[in-house]
């Protein structure tokens, strides 16, 4: 068997370069030329996973198939190379600490005083190489968290520097990721900012094989050979990352730039093909040239932060581009709705959307905009905290049960429609406890859910801890609230739709996870569709 080859992929001068879309896109390149490729990240930051995170801190949680609560890189990885993730994908400091500190305690370093080099780093380098041991990739592609020189960072330079040593000669190499700062006043790009970010990461013993620069002017050639001779690396090592107008161009300019091509010369690996594009740049060309447009309103309490619903929206441009259609994302605070107030806002949509979140903050904005879409047939689309509106807004508004609510906001409502799941009632601990990952879920036929997916059995992602109440599914389903999708393992309703309404769906789970470029989601497709035809009868 072959060995497998790693790639380092780390960061300079700024955080928020684009590492994940660097990587993913590497990936990509690779996977078109006949390469088996993964990706993992490596955070620095010492919890456990992101799942404890505020949105507003780290941007969206991604939840994998099995169950990780992870960082929101790991959505574009699978987005782009449509292969699932999992838990060794993606590794934090506090679960590398997690680990190692628990072999202590079981006495498995006999004694010894427990330190960053090896012990850590031993631990590092065993979870890099995990995917590889698997036997399923032949390239392993490493993103580390963070910016080169780092407190936090040092011990995962320190287990890549080991790493390669241990690898030998062309079976691994870093790519560094770095940025030129243009100066107006100059009317010139700057390299020495890049200098001083590779030459920190050589004090740390790391020659970087490959300068990936991220610039928003053109780098000319004579730029190009100055970074390769002060930066120690040849000159079709450095390579250009402009800014683009969407994420999904940069596999393209990647590949224009030759970025897999070094690579695969680095890694003294044969390039088995041309790398095949051809079906996402027919995606990329339906996305870039829609035939309408429609507005969905995506009504939530933390939309100040386009990256706590990364998943939403880009499901939304996979979901356009099936339809070609251009989706325009109007965010609204729920916290702030007034639908009285905002009427023209509201009017102006050809959907809502009403977001996943936790807590009692927002929600009664939340319930008038299920109001609003179920009374004026506007399309609803319903995710997880969104599909447990809807039933608590039917509850009040139609049943009458005007105190209706979730436990979660009101543990002493008399008609509790969502509550706690029983599993979930004496758990103390709150990091990767709800459910999570992959359920399966059983769809009744002569239903808008069955006819969207196109199948009776359906396995989808999770993360939540209150669930519908099953005590009030015969009343609510006798005033037209349809239980359309039911979890045959526990009973759970997963799904809501209403039959007097063009469509109208909430979904327990999280359909914007398994969104990918080469298989958008069907509920995402068919809410794009039914929002252009609202929009086509509006004119």
């Amino acid at each position: 068997m072959a060995q497998t080859k790693y790639i380092f992929v780390t960061g300079g001068v700024s955080s928020s370069l684009g590492k994940g879309i660097i990587a993913a896109s590497l990936a990509k390149l690779l996977q078109a030329r006949g390469y088996r490729t993964t990706i993992q990240k490596l955070d620095p930051y010492i919890n456990v996973d992101p799942g404890t995170l505020n949105p507003y801190e780290h941007g969206e949680c991604f939840v994998t198939e099995d169950g990780a609560e992870t960082d929101l890189d790991l959505g574009h990885y699978e987005r782009f190379l449509n292969v699932n993730t999992s838990q060794a994908n993606n590794v934090t400091t506090g679960r590398i600490y997690q680990s190692v500190i628990e072999k202590e305690r079981r006495g498995e370093f006999l004694g010894k005083t427990v330190q960053v080099v090896p012990h850590i780093t031993n631990e590092i380098k065993e979870r890099i190489q995990i995917l590889g041991n698997s036997g399923g990739y032949d390239i392993v592609i490493t993103e580390i968290g963070g910016t080169v020189g780092d407190i936090e960072s040092l011990p995962y330079i320190e287990a890549v520097r080991q790493l390669k040593w241990d690898l030998g000669e062309h079976n691994s190499l870093v790519i560094h990721l770095t940025l030129i700062p243009y100066l107006s006043a100059a009317k010139e790009l700057k390299t020495k900012p890049t200098q001083h970010s590779v030459k920190t990461l050589m004090e740390s013993g790391i020659s970087a094989d490959v300068l990936v620069c991220r610039t928003e002017h053109k780098i000319n050639v004579d730029l190009k050979k100055k970074l390769a001779q002060f930066c120690n690396v040849s000159v079709e090592a450095v390579i250009e990352s402009i800014d683009a107008s969407t994420i999904y161009d940069v596999p393209n300019l990647m590949l224009e730039e030759g970025l897999d091509t070094i690579t695969l010369k680095k890694l003294d690996l044969a390039s088995k093909n041309d790398p095949n594009l051809t079906k996402w740049n027919q995606f990329l060309q339906r996305h870039k040239n829609p035939k309408s447009e429609i507005t969905i309103g995506l009504i939530g309490k933390y939309v100040e932060l386009q990256d706590s619903y990364k998943s939403i929206l880009e499901a939304f441009i996979h979901a356009g581009a099936e339809n070609e259609v251009k989706v325009n994302i109007k965010s609204i605070h729920s916290e702030f709705l007034d639908i009285n107030k905002k009427s023209s806002l509201i009017e102006s949509l050809d959907g809502i959307l009403v977001a996943p979140g936790f807590g009692e903050r927002g929600i009664e904005g939340k319930i008038e905009a299920v109001r609003y879409a179920r009374e004026n047939k506007l399309p609803f689309f319903g995710i997880c905290l969104g599909m447990q509106m809807a039933v608590i807004e039917y509850a009040r508004n139609v049943l009458n049960l005007t105190k209706a609510n979730s436990t979660e906001m009101d543990e002493n409502t008399p008609n509790p429609v969502i509550a706690i799941m029983e599993d979930q009632k004496d758990i103390i601990y709150k990091g990767g406890t709800m459910r999570l990952g992959a359920w399966d879920c059983e769809l009744q036929e002569d239903t808008l859910i069955h006819k969207i997916y196109d199948r009776k059995k359906i396995s989808e992602r999770h993360r939540h801890r209150f669930e519908y109440n099953n005590a009030y599914k015969e009343q609510l389903e006798n005033a037209g609230l349809v239980s359309s999708g039911i979890n045959p393992q526990t009973g759970l309703v997963e799904v809501v739709e209403l039959k007097n309404h063009p469509w109208f769906v909430g979904v327990q789970y999280h359909p914007e996870y398994k969104s990918t470029v080469a298989n958008p989601h069907p509920l995402f497709i068919d809410f794009v569709r039914a929002a252009k035809e609202f929009s086509e009868q509006k004119k």
